[in-house]
């Protein structure tokens, strides 16, 4: 709570990390610094912009998981707070592969999912759905149990970016999917942020689901940078 970060302040911190990921969903580029992701419902005036700032980011994920190379941490600034909502739910996928029965962990265990950009933005809502974006992050694959490299525990790697299991059938390999997110995500595993102004929120993004919550954006503003750190690509696609 209460730090005050500059842009270069923040790109600084988020480097001791790893590398930024520089998205590829170029709305959200801050202007001198395409490695700052801008969420917000205020233009540079700060006058409101009446509609949601990030709707992908409203249903459980873990970021950038779309993408090969995928994330380290993220870093989230919380520059200005709405008064109710816009709050962040993470969610701990350690306790969510524990909490496993046996056999589902045996199910899994070799199977791998695959996470696309086009497909989360069209479930997450109505928004634009950008070509070049989508061409620049094309499907990948992942395991869907993922052993976590640093502390050696296995986790589970979903999340709404993840469209359905390989090896099945389309829509049983998204049933598997959707029923292991919403066994993943239960209030028992979560911790909520309600964001309070110049908040810095750093996380494990390999074990960790988040969400951000409803608000006003009609009425109220909400403005925060976040930088992601990358430095691990999965273990499929290493040159």
């Amino acid at each position: 709570p209460g730090k005050t970060f500059s842009e270069s302040d923040q790109i600084a911190v988020s480097k001791r990390f790893g590398r930024l990921q520089v998205t590829v969903r170029r709305q959200y580029h801050h202007g001198a610094h395409p490695e700052i992701y801008v969420i917000t419902n205020l233009d540079p005036e700060g006058r409101l912009i009446p509609e949601h700032p990030d709707p992908a980011a409203t249903v459980w994920h873990t970021d950038g998981s779309y993408e090969k190379n995928r994330a380290i941490a993220t870093m989230l600034y919380g520059i200005k707070a709405p008064k109710s909502g816009g709050d962040t739910i993470y969610s701990n996928m350690y306790l969510a592969y524990d909490a496993l029965s046996d056999e589902m962990k045996r199910q899994l265990e070799s199977l791998r999912a695959v996470h696309s950009l086009e497909d989360s933005l069209r479930r997450s809502g109505p928004q634009q759905i950008i070509a070049e974006e989508v061409q620049k992050a094309p499907p990948v694959e992942h395991p869907i149990i993922r052993v976590h490299p640093d502390t050696g525990r296995k986790c589970i790697y979903l999340g709404e970016h993840a469209s359905y299991a390989v090896g099945m059938p389309r829509q049983e390999g998204e049933e598997l999917v959707r029923k292991i997110n919403e066994q993943a995500t239960p209030p028992a595993f979560q911790y909520r942020h309600v964001w309070q102004p110049n908040d810095v929120v750093i996380w494990d993004n390999r074990c960790t689901l988040h969400k951000a919550t409803s608000f006003d954006f009609g009425k109220e503003g909400r403005l925060i940078r976040r930088t992601t750190m990358i430095g691990e690509q999965a273990p499929h696609l290493a040159g």
